[in-house]
């Protein structure tokens, strides 16, 4: 963790946020549902921004989720489209965003010109320093679990595995976030108390915090006071308070 030198106490190292509340943002504005997508990306933006600001160095969002195909097509499109604009901006300003910009999730079934943007921008900004924005697109903690142990099973096969090799370290390096610290705080906001199928891994030891406020809606003193909350926490890790 960092120090936060605002208020004396640390700040997560890595967090985790899941953006619910765009579709009833917008429905009690009498707003299509896209509406509520749209002013979601631009506060995803804002939010990004502020997590660079402060020293945060690890930030996962749920962006879209592998149950999210139930959807109407209509709103899935309005969606994707937010995703092409976003790209299409990181690239018209891509020295005034530092940090990497990493995708999670399964990418095969998205539209081939959005894969290969997505591929784009993830080379175009591995390495930087700063911070490592993670985006959650068609993800599904199950879904992770499973493709990691698939590829144990493949290296098993290979005969570049042993059932005594396998161990939490081993899965850890096969999941989408390998090589990055587990999650501290998972923030949702929306007034939901779930985590649906969110980071279930590396979110094992993670913080939670719900808040009431709709993610369009959400501001950096939302983040704030999350933050502050975690502060406030004692975190034991199985243990017991020294």
């Amino acid at each position: 963790m960092a120090e936060q030198k605002q208020t004396g106490g640390m700040l997560p190292e890595h967090i985790g946020i899941i953006m619910d509340g765009n579709g009833r943002w917008a429905q009690k504005r009498g707003l299509p549902r896209s509406a509520g997508h749209k002013q979601g990306a631009r506060t995803f933006r804002e939010i990004v921004r502020y997590c660079r600001s402060i020293g945060i160095r690890y930030l996962t969002v749920y962006a879209f989720s592998t149950e999210n195909w139930k959807r109407p097509q209509s709103e899935i499109n309005a969606i994707m489209n937010l995703l092409r604009d976003y790209l299409d901006e990181l690239e018209r300003h891509s020295d005034e965003e530092q940090g990497v910009l990493r995708f999670i999730g399964d990418m095969a079934p998205l539209a081939e010109d959005l894969r290969q943007r997505i591929t784009d921008v993830q080379e175009r900004t591995a390495g930087r320093e700063g911070i490592t924005v993670n985006i959650a697109l068609n993800y599904g903690g199950r879904h992770e679990i499973v493709h990691a142990v698939q590829q144990a099973v493949s290296l098993a096969r290979q005969g570049t595995l042993t059932p005594e090799a396998v161990d939490e370290a081993l899965v850890d390096s096969l999941m989408y976030t390998a090589g990055q610290p587990p999650v501290d705080l998972i923030i949702r906001p929306s007034g939901e108390q779930r985590i649906s199928n969110f980071l279930l891994w590396q979110g094992a030891y993670a913080e939670f915090v719900f808040m009431d406020v709709l993610w369009p809606d959400f501001t950096p003193g939302d983040l704030d006071r999350a933050i502050a909350e975690f502060q406030r926490r004692s975190r034991r890790f199985g243990g017991i308070s020294s």
